[in-house]
């Protein structure tokens, strides 16, 4: 697949849950995020095991300086380049 129908066919499926295969055989699923001329990013679920200090109180910090929770991300981007896609296809995303 070229780069143009590559960059076609994940702005058909923009902010859709996919698969997509590159052409060394691996595979990757998630949400098509951003599409550039050479990449495609995907947000990949799944936790990162990097959690972040939690400080309940700050008594003397600026509104909105509480950047700092202990929960890991869900997602992950994930950046793939176009001429590398051989193929995409849309999965069912069950919430």
């Amino acid at each position: 697949m070229d780069t143009i129908a590559a960059r076609r066919l994940c702005e058909a499926h923009m902010h859709r849950y996919v698969e997509i295969r590159m052409h060394d055989g691996r595979g990757f699923d998630g949400i098509v995020e951003h599409i550039d001329n050479e990449v495609v990013c995907l947000a990949v679920p799944g936790a990162i095991e990097e959690t972040r200090a939690f400080f309940p109180f700050l008594p003397f910090a600026p509104y909105g300086a509480y950047p700092f929770y202990p929960y890991p991300r869900r997602f992950r981007r994930l950046v793939l380049p176009l001429a590398g896609l051989a193929a995409l296809s849309l999965l069912p995303y069950y919430w």
